[in-house]
């Protein structure tokens, strides 16, 4: 389900700048920012997600990818928190560093995927 012409490595590389440059802190805003929903990152209409373009679906699990923004029930640690249990039962603090780890682990993942070497076909 991944758009061809978007890179998800840099995608999440860009989306971890945005969080360390505090834009999901904004106070010019009239109402706190929506973790991926408010990035540059995500190419929704600003009524629903567009599918297609969604780099983060394949984290989703199935029974969310329905959901009216499905980024928010990627499970973000081993306690399966997402943003959206994090928005309801954490704060600020602890969900912009439950996003910090889960981006630098994929990053880190997809980075190790990408120096492994290519095997040919036999």
């Amino acid at each position: 389900m991944q758009a061809p012409d978007r890179d998800l490595l840099e995608v999440l590389k860009f989306e971890l700048q945005f969080l360390e440059q505090g834009k999901y802190r904004s106070l010019l805003q009239w109402r706190p920012r929506y973790i991926f929903e408010d990035s540059p990152t995500c190419k929704k209409g600003r009524s629903s997600c567009i599918f297609s373009n969604c780099l983060l679906l394949d984290f989703v699990p199935p029974e969310h990818r329905s959901e009216p923004a499905p980024c928010r029930y990627i499970p973000l640690n081993e306690r399966g928190e997402t943003v959206d249990s994090l928005y309801r039962t954490g704060t600020h603090d602890e969900l912009e560093e439950t996003l910090r780890g889960w981006l630098y682990a994929v990053i880190r993942r997809l980075e190790g995927q990408r120096s492994l070497p290519l095997r040919k076909a036999a």
